[in-house]
């Protein structure tokens, strides 16, 4: 896999062998593939365990991941690690976090396509190496860049339930609300926290297999 055939830092982050060797490769890489290189304090590339079956997707790091280079460490990090733990689920333990762009965007605004566009082969080394079972999509940012052709669609429609994609053979996948978007509207707490029971009774019934 190449991202660039005059660019050797590049290929050798997309011809790591291991996982541990991608993320090494990648950090020390200075990528500067799109503007938000220009502002970043630091490439953020995960959070958790990169030998786990469970990938969640966000959009993009924010100011405490910029600053830790961990995903999601900040209030909605929290929040999710939290509601995680109230179904069972050690984020940390079973569980890799990333996001669709690994350097923060300004102010959090969401990520602009380019920038997706020049992170893309990153996650998609990310998710070869993994080969996770299952991907939660972490809001409509996510959703939207991840599946091709999810340009318009419902959050409330589309939250919750599993579906496939011939994108990722043999994945299942969920979407759920970003926790942001939790902490902005309390009020879907209660709905989101059913989605997550509902992931991990699928869960608890495919490790069982």
């Amino acid at each position: 896999m190449q991202f660039d055939l005059f660019d050797e830092t590049q290929n050798k982050v997309l011809d790591a062998k291991t996982y541990a060797e991608f993320k090494e490769e990648l950090v020390k890489s200075n990528c500067s593939k799109c503007t938000l290189s220009q502002s970043r304090t630091h490439i953020v590339v995960d959070r958790g365990n990169p030998n786990a079956q469970v990938v969640m997707i966000g959009e993009g790091p924010g100011e405490n991941e910029d600053l830790q280079a961990k995903a999601f460490v900040g209030r909605a990090g929290k929040l999710l690690d939290e509601m995680m733990k109230e179904i069972g689920f050690d984020t940390n333990g079973e569980s890799l976090i990333m996001n669709v762009v690994k350097c923060r965007p300004p102010e959090n605004r969401a990520p602009k396509q380019e920038e997706v566009n020049a992170c893309n082969p990153f996650l998609k080394k990310q998710l070869a190496l993994i080969k996770p079972k299952i991907i939660l999509l972490l809001g409509a940012v996510a959703l939207k860049h991840v599946i091709e052709g999810k340009k318009e669609f419902s959050m409330g429609r589309e939250a919750g339930s599993f579906f496939e994609h011939p994108d990722f053979p043999g994945v299942k996948l969920m979407v759920l609300y970003h926790p942001a978007f939790i902490l902005r509207d309390p009020r879907k707490k209660p709905v989101m926290a059913e989605h997550l029971k509902r992931f991990k009774d699928y869960w608890d019934g495919a490790k069982a297999q």
